[in-house]
């Protein structure tokens, strides 16, 4: 069922839950999550506080919720990319514009993740980091399979196992996108995602 079948009374709950993520988001990247209250939340998205506590039963909730939508969106994005039709090369460039992709379409829930994963409460972390490294063993696991089909199909040579072939490409690709976060000019992401794979595909010392 979408948002368009659903009754009235529920598309109005999923605008205000909207609402108050949205405003979340933006006081916790610009304050940081421990200097931002649930009052101040609600005063900003103008609704009351308890109206804040029917869909969040705390902050550290709504901290868990933002990033679990980001996760969500970022499986989506990359489970399409690599499940698609086509060549095995194919889905792995699809996969690097991807990730490219929802991550810089993402920018304010990355640096929060980034920034508060260092200094966090041991309640989020605990339950939060078991969840996304859950997420992460899934995919990387989609992943090792598109190298291994294209290694029973003598697309790729078996220089390693599937399963460390895509842990090396997504650190390459995350490596990328931290640098570019940090220095967008300096380090642009490849528009190219053959100028990723390469480093993998094309070796440096020549045969």
């Amino acid at each position: 069922m979408d948002g368009r079948e659903l009754p009235r009374r529920e598309r109005e709950k999923l605008a205000q839950r909207g609402e108050m993520m949205a405003t979340a988001l933006d006081l916790f990247s610009k304050k940081g999550y421990r200097n931002v209250s649930m009052q101040e939340i609600a005063e900003k998205a103008e609704f009351a506080v308890g109206t804040l506590y029917k869909f969040f039963r705390n902050k550290e909730d709504l901290y868990k919720a933002l990033l679990g939508e980001q996760a969500d969106a970022f499986d989506e994005a990359l489970r399409i990319a690599i499940e698609g039709p086509g060549l095995e090369i194919d889905k792995l460039r699809n996969y690097v514009k991807a990730k490219g992709l929802v991550f810089r379409s993402n920018v304010s829930v990355i640096r929060l993740y980034l920034a508060e994963t260092q200094g966090a409460s041991l309640d989020i972390k605990a339950g939060l980091d078991t969840e996304i490294r859950e997420r992460y063993g899934i995919f990387l696991n989609k992943l090792a399979s598109v190298f291994e089909s294209g290694m029973k199909r003598k697309r790729f040579r078996k220089i390693a196992d599937p399963f460390s072939l895509a842990v090396a490409l997504d650190s390459i690709t995350s490596a990328f996108l931290l640098l570019w976060l940090e220095e967008p000019e300096r380090h642009p992401y490849p528009e190219d995602p053959d100028a990723i794979l390469n480093i993998l595909f094309k070796g440096l010392v020549d045969q």
